[in-house]
C-alpha cells in the first residue's frame, strides 16, 4: 500500500479488501478486476495495518471490510480508522449481519452495509460510489494540507496582518494597532497574497478558515 512515484497511479482508485475467507478475497479482488479497478487484499486487521502508511490512504478508492475476523473485528477496525481519519469510506460487507450490528456500523460511519450473499452489481455500484467520496475527501485534504503549508511560510508580523485583513481592518487601523507604518503594513499584505497564492482578499478569506489555522505563534 506504499505510494508510487507514478502520478497516474495514484490518481487511481485502488479497492482494499479485509476478509479472513480467501475464496471472498479472491471472488471479490476478480470481481473488481473485471471492470478494471485494483483491488490489494488481507486476511486481517493487523496486516492490514502493517501495511498502512503513516499518513493513510492517498489513492482514491473503498475499503471493503469483513466483520467477524481472527483477533480485531471489522467493526474495532472500523472504530480505529475512524480516530485515524482514514479517508476511504468503508463498506462493511458480512455474513453475520443483524440489525443491530448495521445500526452500529452505520452510525460509525460506514458508507454501506452490505450482508452475504450479495448481488454482484449492487457491490460495484457502491464501490463505484464510495470511488467518488474518496476523490473528493482526498482533494479537499490536498487542498487543506497545501493552505498550512502556505501559512507555515508566513513570519510573525505576517501572520498578525492577515488577522487583521480577515477581521475587515483597514491598512491604517492594522497599522496603528501593530505600531507599524501604512506602508509596511501594505507591503506585508502583498507578501500575504504572494505567500498565500490568494489572487483576491474574497479567495484569501475563504481559503484560510479551512487551513485549522489559529493564533500567530
Amino acid at each position: 500500500m506504499t505510494p508510487s512515484a507514478d502520478p497516474s497511479e495514484l490518481s487511481s482508485p485502488l479497492i482494499l479488501i479485509v476478509d479472513d475467507d480467501e475464496a471472498m478475497r479472491s471472488s471479490m479482488a476478480f470481481l473488481f478486476a473485471s471492470i478494471g479497478l485494483a483491488a490489494q487484499s488481507f486476511p486481517d486487521a493487523a496486516s492490514f495495518l502493517a501495511a498502512l502508511p503513516p499518513e493513510g490512504a492517498q489513492r482514491p478508492g473503498a475499503l471493503v471490510l469483513d466483520v467477524r475476523m481472527p483477533g480485531m473485528s471489522g467493526l474495532e477496525l472500523q472504530r480505529l480508522l475512524a480516530e485515524r481519519h482514514f479517508p476511504l469510506p468503508i463498506l462493511i460487507v458480512t455474513g453475520h449481519g443483524d440489525v443491530p450490528m448495521a445500526v452500529q456500523a452505520l452510525k460509525a460511519g460506514a458508507y454501506d452495509f452490505i450482508e452475504k450473499p450479495f448481488k454482484e452489481q449492487y457491490l460495484l455500484d457502491m464501490v463505484g460510489a464510495a470511488i467518488r467520496v474518496s476523490e473528493e475527501t482526498l482533494a479537499r485534504q490536498s487542498r487543506q494540507r497545501s493552505i498550512a503549508e502556505r501559512l507555515a511560510r508566513l513570519g510573525r508580523r505576517e501572520r498578525e496582518v492577515l488577522e487583521g485583513i480577515l477581521t475587515g481592518k483597514l491598512n491604517k487601523v492594522i497599522a496603528y494597532e501593530l505600531d507599524l507604518s501604512v506602508k509596511t503594513v501594505e507591503a506585508y499584505r502583498a507578501s500575504i497574497m504572494l505567500k498565500m497564492e490568494a489572487g483576491s482578499l474574497a479567495e484569501l478569506a475563504r481559503m484560510v478558515p479551512t487551513s485549522g489555522w489559529g493564533e500567530p505563534s
